[in-house]
């Protein structure tokens, strides 16, 4: 692998794991709102969301490079970020903060494990990138870990299962969908950002308004939200789509399950919830199992991205 490629393909990982502990963040904050500020989750992701993608117009058509780019967009294209908001954005984000509000936020986060596995068994047929053994064993092992990290009473509900189960099936696609989209470089990465979280946001926005009616928002969930929207939302998202194009979607899916780790971490600390023997042993196999997803230096697939072309914008800007 040249170096300038090992070079990028390891900053992308690093950026991704920067964001997954925005994201986890997210879970500590979010449990916050919905115990204590009473505000209804789907309005509450509507929100969220909805203000990360008024910043992200605001950054997007203050510059020359991405209003033409913006502009531009192709009808088909248009379309492929369209769906990819609907799926990652309305759909996944929506439903997990519905299993959040309706069980413990382990429990959720323990279906959204299954996410790296199901990733390598569709993208082979959907993006063409073959994952190796090595890769699969990975992916299992991160399942595997989060089952035994969880194999205790879980609290969950019927409500709360069916929620994560449609949050991991469009967290599934969504992940396949993202790749898609941002492999072959041809967009920015806050222009991806921008038109998917702004059609996902405008879904959640008004599904939570017709099922959950008028909300009322304290200081406190004002605060909250300003901060998910700005620094987990507009900046994370857009680091995201960043990274993936230099990450397959296994290796970007595995990535994204260290948040079991985290969020168990988050707990201890902040909500002293030790994880106890078990819980120790499911983080190693799921550190394992991350590891065993990153593809070797000695070997790359021949679907493998190539590096992304520079920005020709001269004035970058500063969520990079």
């Amino acid at each position: 692998m040249p170096d300038s490629t090992r070079h990028d393909h390891g900053r992308a990982v690093w950026t991704a794991l920067f964001v997954t502990v925005l994201w986890s963040s997210s879970w500590v904050l979010i449990r916050i709102v919905l115990d204590d500020e009473d505000l209804a989750p789907v309005t509450f992701a509507g929100l969220r969301y909805t203000l990360a993608a008024l910043v992200l117009v605001g950054w997007t058509t203050s510059r020359p490079a991405h209003r033409r780019q913006l502009a531009g967009l192709d009808r088909s294209v248009v379309k492929r970020l369209v769906v990819l908001g609907v799926v990652f954005f309305g759909v996944t984000q929506g439903a997990q903060f519905v299993a959040i509000d309706s069980q413990p936020a382990a429990t959720a986060s323990l279906m959204l494990s299954l996410t790296a596995f199901a990733v390598a068994v569709f993208s082979v047929r959907s993006l063409g990138e073959r994952s190796s053994a090595r890769q699969f064993l990975g992916a299992a092992l991160v399942a595997v870990g989060a089952i035994v990290y969880f194999s205790g009473d879980l609290g969950a509900t019927a409500v709360g299962l069916i929620a994560s189960l449609v949050g991991l099936t469009a967290n599934v696609a969504g992940s396949i969908l993202g790749r898609s989209v941002n492999r072959d470089h041809a967009l920015h990465p806050v222009i991806v950002t921008t038109v998917s979280m702004g059609t996902g946001a405008l879904v959640l926005l008004v599904t939570g308004l017709v099922i959950e009616g008028r909300p009322t928002v304290t200081i406190t969930a004002g605060v909250i939200i300003g901060w998910l929207a700005v620094v987990n939302t507009a900046v994370a998202f857009t680091l995201w789509n960043k990274s993936l194009r230099h990450l397959s979607a296994v290796e970007s899916a595995a990535i994204n399950n260290t948040m079991l780790v985290q969020i168990a971490a988050l707990g201890w600390i902040f909500l002293n919830e030790p994880p106890g023997a078990l819980g120790v042993i499911g983080i190693l196999v799921v550190s394992l199992g991350v590891f065993l997803t990153q593809p070797t230096t000695s070997r790359r697939s021949r679907h493998e991205p190539v590096p992304a072309p520079q920005d020709s914008d001269p004035a970058k800007p500063p969520i990079r």
